[in-house]
């Protein structure tokens, strides 16, 4: 690949563009901009290089010169989509502001899906996700555990809403390309589940769907999932 750099580099500590000559064309925000349009339009698959050029109106060649490298080009777009952030003032109820700050990130997910294949791929402390720790660390400061320990409850929380949203996600893809609604297949799994767990052969199953009173109350369980979080983390809780 063209201009792609031979030993490990961080597109932040590069200068907006290489070389000497006439001044940008594009910033940093234009080009994440375009690629962010073309991802929410296309999905991941339909950025290219070639189609974040051509969005832009200039040559595959000249866009390299501003971004070395494909991935460089995922980290624009995080960082991008990473302002959408509200920083909010802390309300001195750390529970309460980090469910607020996890429902966020995953209403950014659902508004670009493509976000999901992109974590935890893209490591780089990009300034919005700088922002956004710090934010998370100002939300946090009445708890009273290491800041270390902060660090690793803000990454599980993060992971946790990620697996959650991408699983959504992907489960409405897949279901947007098959012939049939997810009522209908839900319906034929449940049957065949149903048929199964009536053998005997599984004890523990069959206990455990018992204990079910209805259809899975899916949100519900994307709650109980960040409070657990939150929970192991609560030093009153211990």
């Amino acid at each position: 690949m063209a201009g792609r750099a031979a030993v490990p580099e961080v597109i932040w500590a590069r200068p907006e563009r290489t070389g000497r000559g006439p001044k940008p064309a594009f910033t940093r925000a234009d080009i994440a901009a375009a690629a962010v349009r073309i991802a929410d339009a296309d999905g991941l698959d339909g950025v290219t290089m070639r189609h974040v050029a051509t969005e832009l109106g200039c040559g595959t060649m000249s866009l390299y010169n501003y971004v070395p490298r494909k991935e460089d080009l995922y980290e624009l777009m995080i960082d991008a989509i990473g302002a959408e952030h509200e920083m909010f003032e802390p309300t001195g109820d750390w529970r309460a502001d980090m469910l607020r700050n996890a429902e966020e990130t995953r209403a950014i997910m659902y508004r670009h899906t493509w976000v999901p294949r992109l974590m935890p791929g893209v490591f780089g402390f990009s300034p919005n996700t700088l922002r956004y720790l710090e934010h998370c660390l100002a939300c946090l400061e009445p708890l009273d555990v290491p800041a270390g320990t902060k660090t690793e409850l803000i990454a599980l929380l993060n992971s946790v809403v990620t697996t959650y949203t991408g699983n959504d996600i992907a489960t409405a893809e897949r279901t947007r390309s098959v012939p049939w609604t997810a009522e209908e297949e839900n319906a034929v799994r449940m049957a065949y589940l149903g048929s199964q767990i009536a053998t005997g052969a599984y004890p523990r199953m069959t206990a455990a769907f018992a204990d079910q009173s209805g259809p899975v109350d899916l949100e519900a369980v994307f709650r109980r999932a960040l409070e657990r979080v939150l929970d192991a983390f609560d030093p009153e809780l211990r």
